[in-house]
């Protein structure tokens, strides 16, 4: 199968590593930046320089390709999307943009391809973990979604280290949040909803951020009173995040705070990874609850330090194309997380990175 993936960076550069890999995909990588191609050409990858906001010049890069599979920032997904309707090839992406999101949706609409926005960690693959436990009760009370990108060893008072996209990071934090409060489905705002926890005896916090629910509300509407997605942080993150981004206004000045981030804040490989998911409903005629929890950490590959983001991220970008080349998935229009069985995922020669490096049957206090 003939891949286009657009994107070299840290995630691009594991996808791109993990697909040549398995011997199945004929892989080509396009990227603006010639230094992180040339990385990625080391491991006997083809690459093209190529500026992706160049619609005619990325048409013309997908017209012998089967599939595209976007790894650029969040706000190229809709004009990617539009060139790979154009060429008639297969679409996925890690967007966690909820209007590039509906905007897919509207293109897939008539589409002779399949796009399958959303592959990642969250949205992705929270999203199938959600509702493969949700499907498994009779009546759905309550379903809580809850997922972290940590470092394994905070220093700073964020007690963050960046550890994947600051564009990814701060949209999350500026957009309003899709839930679902007492069976309707209503907009919350981000770092809202505070909440405290424990994992693994680590205490953790948590708040609303967007986008981590794919489309998960839409599928479920109507299904169950209530449904959310927060982001996990370390205790005090929220705080000073709402001091930045409300009292010093910087949500009004979003570059600029990308730029103190990207300038103060250090990047780590060293991290891990939460996924904690709790369902509550009636089974057979008893109240119930079930929980599916994940705690991977970063890992050594192919001589190379991998981060946990990375190992998470790419696993579910390369498992959605992997059970769509076995057909395990609808091979026309639009495709959500939701269409994809937990069991295949996790079976699948790449979901299998979320049984593998990982601590499981964390207990929730």
């Amino acid at each position: 199968m003939n891949v286009l993936l657009l994107g070299a960076g840290h995630i691009g550069y594991t996808i791109a590593q993990l697909l040549h890999n398995s011997g199945d995909y004929n892989v080509l990588v396009a990227d603006r930046d010639a230094a992180s191609l040339r990385a990625i050409a080391e491991l006997g990858i083809a690459t093209r320089e190529l500026d992706s906001a160049d619609g005619a010049a990325l048409e013309q890069l997908m017209v012998d390709q089967d599939a595209v599979l976007n790894a650029l920032p969040y706000h190229m997904a809709i004009g990617v999307a539009k060139a790979a309707k154009n060429s008639n090839t297969h679409y996925f992406d890690l967007t966690e943009d909820v209007h590039a999101t509906k905007t897919i949706m509207e293109l897939a609409k008539d589409a002779k391809v399949a796009f399958m926005p959303q592959c990642g960690l969250a949205p992705g693959f929270i999203g199938i973990a959600a509702h493969s436990l949700a499907s498994r009760f009779d009546s759905v009370r309550e379903v809580k979604m809850r997922v972290g990108a940590l470092p394994e060893f905070p220093t700073n008072s964020l007690k963050y280290n960046l550890t994947w996209s600051v564009d990814g990071l701060v949209n999350e934090y500026c957009h309003p949040c899709e839930a679902i409060r007492n069976g309707r489905l209503q907009l919350v705002q981000a770092l809202e909803g505070l909440e405290h926890f424990s994992l693994d005896g680590v205490e953790y916090e948590a708040f609303n951020t967007s986008g981590g629910l794919g489309t998960l509300c839409e599928t479920l509407k109507g299904q169950v009173e209530t449904l959310d997605y927060k982001t996990v942080r370390y205790p005090g993150h929220r705080d000073l995040m709402k001091f930045l981004l409300e009292d010093l206004r910087l949500s009004d000045n979003q570059e600029k705070l990308k730029d103190i981030l990207r300038g103060a804040v250090p990047s780590t490989m060293q991290d891990v990874v939460l996924v904690f998911v709790t369902v509550s409903g009636l089974k057979d005629g008893k109240l119930v609850q079930q929980v599916f929890s994940r705690k991977i950490f970063a890992d050594v590959r192919s001589g190379r330090v991998t981060s946990a983001i990375q190992i998470t991220t790419a696993a579910g970008i390369c498992a959605a194309l992997d059970l769509f080349r076995a057909k395990q998935l609808p091979q026309s229009g639009f495709i959500s997380q939701e269409q994809v069985s937990l069991d295949d995922f996790l079976a699948n020669r790449f979901g299998k990175a979320y049984e593998e490096n990982v601590v499981e049957n964390l207990a929730a206090a």
